[in-house]
């Protein structure tokens, strides 16, 4: 499967984009990048281009259709949604997706004409040709039995337990979580589970918003995207249930295909002659692969017999040699055993912590820990430094009710 790049226009077109690379099954390859819209081009060379609007602009609905409207949908959904838009539907667009088999409903996108005309031009102008056009709230993963929010510095994204996703200014942040609680239709009015998505410093300003609710929900998990939501968004890019905007007149033609057509036969006469090619030289390489194979085999099982827990083989004989010479000489205040009971110590101050993992290297001992708190880290941290050893605290964040973090302990006078 080609790769993505997944590009998101800004809500002022004065500001910068923000893009980021990934595979087929949305796994992202790099990590998030802003920049002029200029720089896309280069990137999105080879790759298929999916373009997110702002949600503020683009209406996400599931309006009652008949199932035997069939292929003239285009002709009924403007007119089953003229009463809820504010606009005249001629100066609408309205995108609709798939269809589950015999639902009531349909989803559909509306947006205004001159808005598609406007990221349309901008792209074209700067050379690029979008494979599909999404809302980027239609890209809000679902939680099912709970409701999904992204909460960011001007609008809020909530997909309620049920029904469609809509955004909302920040300003009004208490009705919008009063949505994420929305019963089903004849439901109680009850509890609901929130998972949130929000950057450090939005949520250093709307936490005690959102704490003040929190009795409401059958719990709130806070999940803190420190390279902001592209990341989330772009594993939900395989997902078919977002609507896409290219419909109708904005569908594009995409240069790729074009050529791809007109050159078609001559691709696959070059692709018999490299298959011949690569037929020709298999037989040859056969034999020295085979060999290769055996000897990294044996390398990788004398690497892990010595070094347990170390996967990566390159530089193997240098590597075996220093840890030897590191655990030769290890003693005193600097070796494994040292730190380890000095770690010992230090977890007496602070209960409740607990070590996920630990790892030793080059006279450091790294260690992954989760605590009730960050006070708790520190107070190990303190602790060690005050019987002798290097503690830092290289990393840390909330997670669920707790806290993880790492710490790295060395011995004193090291570096």
């Amino acid at each position: 499967m080609a790769d993505w790049l997944l590009l998101r226009l800004p809500s002022n077109p004065a500001d910068e984009v923000s893009w980021i690379l990934a595979d087929g099954r949305g796994n992202a390859l790099s990590a998030p990048q802003t920049g002029p819209l200029s720089q896309v081009a280069a990137r999105a060379a080879g790759r298929h281009l999916c373009v997110l609007v702002p949600g503020a602009d683009v209406l996400l609905t599931e309006p009652e259709v008949p199932v035997k409207a069939g292929a003239k949908l285009q002709q009924v959904v403007p007119y089953a949604l003229e009463e809820q838009l504010a606009q005249d539907i001629d100066d609408l667009h309205f995108a609709i997706g798939k269809r589950e088999s015999n639902a009531p409903t349909v989803p559909v996108a509306v947006v205004a004409h001159s808005l598609m005309e406007e990221w349309v031009g901008m792209l074209k102008s700067a050379g690029l040709v979008p494979d599909a056009m999404y809302a980027e709230s239609s890209l809000l993963p679902e939680n099912p039995g709970h409701a999904v929010a992204l909460l960011e510095r001007d609008v809020i994204i909530i997909r309620p337990p049920d029904g469609p996703v809509v955004s909302m200014p920040t300003d009004v942040l208490g009705e919008a979580l009063a949505l994420a609680r929305r019963p089903a239709e004849g439901g109680e009015q009850t509890g609901r589970g929130l998972i949130l998505y929000t950057g450090a410093a939005e949520w250093q300003e709307f936490s005690p918003q959102v704490e003040a609710v929190r009795d409401q929900f059958d719990g709130i998990k806070v999940q803190l995207l420190t390279g902001g939501p592209l990341p989330l968004f772009v594993q939900q890019v395989p997902n078919p249930k977002a609507v896409n905007l290219l419909q109708g007149r904005y569908v594009q033609q995409n240069p790729r295909i074009v050529g791809w057509r007109a050159w078609r036969t001559a691709a696959v006469l070059l692709a018999a002659v490299v298959g011949l090619h690569i037929a020709g030289k298999g037989a040859e390489l056969y034999l020295l692969k085979r060999t290769e194979k055996a000897v990294d085999a044996s390398l990788e099982q004398a690497f892990r017999a010595a070094m347990p827990g170390e996967h990566n083989t390159v530089n193997a004989r240098r590597r075996m040699e220093q840890r030897l010479i590191a655990v030769r000489s290890a003693g005193g205040n600097s070796g494994l055993l040292a730190a380890l009971n000095a770690l010992v110590q230090a977890r007496n101050t602070a209960p409740g912590t607990v070590v996920q993992s630990l790892s030793y290297r080059d006279g450091a001992l790294e260690l992954k820990m989760a605590a009730p708190d960050a006070g708790s880290l520190d107070r190990i941290s303190q602790s060690l430094r005050s019987t002798g050893w290097n503690a830092d605290l290289t990393a840390g964040n909330v997670v669920g009710e707790g806290y993880e973090g790492r710490i790295q302990i060395r011995p004193r006078g090291t570096s």
